[in-house]
């Protein structure tokens, strides 16, 4: 199969990090399956590890609202980074988050039909905003916590990222910490058991895959214990208890909590846009196509 996609060759070459060739070659063996290709290339050793993310290009601002042991994050959504940090999004974006947090929603839709200051509901505000920036805002995700014998943490990183952590046990600062190293890092599971077995089916097979010869003519005992110090380290760095602590990098997160006597009852993360398939717009064959030109 020759008539593989530079477009295809692209996207395969930001998920793994290989090269251009190597790309087009695992396309070409794979019959231009990506996730095919991409398992292939990290089978050879050519990827480490697979860098595809949520195609994320919406704008908006994550905002926070936090009191006596309940936590809200909202994400609101507009159009372009312009309005964004428009005056008016801000304050209707800050009075949101609070209205969130006072009237107990626990989710979008109960809260664009939430009251608001001076308009029906939330959704009414939006609306009113909207004709006033000309551009749409969407209230689109609400994600609450609540402890009744527990600390929480609440970080924002730069409006475009939001954590909650609930402790049970230990302090607001350790809270905070976790939140923040939870924003910096992203991991995919809280503990090692809760990372799924395919995913580590998966991981063996790769591990073995790309061991030598004379390794895979080991005792059968030696080839399991180096195969699951690889599965050990692969899982520390998708787990949050396994990581590095980004505040004390000689620690893992696990070791700080247990400094403290505290464990991890929630983690939430919200970040801008994430799922949301922007359309990118060429504005040179725009401006070419309205000048009869293209």
């Amino acid at each position: 199969m020759s008539n593989i996609s530079a477009q295809l060759v692209k996207e395969l070459r930001e998920r793994s990090g290989a090269g251009m060739m190597e790309c087009k070659k695992a396309l070409v063996e794979n019959n231009g399956d990506i996730d095919v290709a991409m398992e292939w290339l990290r089978k050879s050793g050519l990827a480490k590890a697979d860098k595809k993310a949520s195609r994320v290009a919406a704008e908006g601002r994550i905002v926070s609202a936090q009191k006596d042991g309940k936590a809200v994050l909202v994400e609101v959504n507009c159009e372009t980074d312009f309005v964004a940090k428009d005056a008016s999004f801000l304050k209707f974006t800050d009075t949101v988050a609070d209205v969130a947090l006072e009237s107990g929603a626990t989710d979008a839709a109960a809260l664009n039909a939430a009251a608001y200051p001076g308009a029906t509901n939330v959704a009414e505000a939006a609306k009113a905003l909207i004709a006033t920036i000309g551009e749409k805002i969407d209230v689109r995700r609400e994600v609450r916590v609540e402890t009744a014998d527990g600390k929480i943490g609440s970080y924002i990183h730069g409006g475009r990222i939001g954590v909650l952590v609930a402790l049970k046990g230990g302090s607001e600062e350790l809270a905070k910490g976790v939140a923040m190293h939870v924003a910096a890092m992203n991991p995919a599971h809280v503990r090692a058991e809760d990372v799924p077995a395919d995913f580590i089916a998966k991981e063996k097979e790769i591990a073995l895959s790309q061991m030598s010869d004379k390794d895979k003519a080991k005792p059968a005992e030696i080839l399991e214990k180096i195969i699951s110090g690889k599965i050990n380290k692969i899982v520390s760095e998708v787990t949050l208890l396994g990581q590095a602590y980004v505040l004390d990098t000689n620690m893992t997160v696990a070791e700080a909590l247990k400094k403290e006597g505290a464990d991890v009852q929630t983690v939430v993360r919200l970040a801008v846009g994430e799922g949301i398939e922007k359309v990118e717009e060429d504005f040179h064959a725009e401006v070419m196509k309205q000048a009869g030109l293209a």
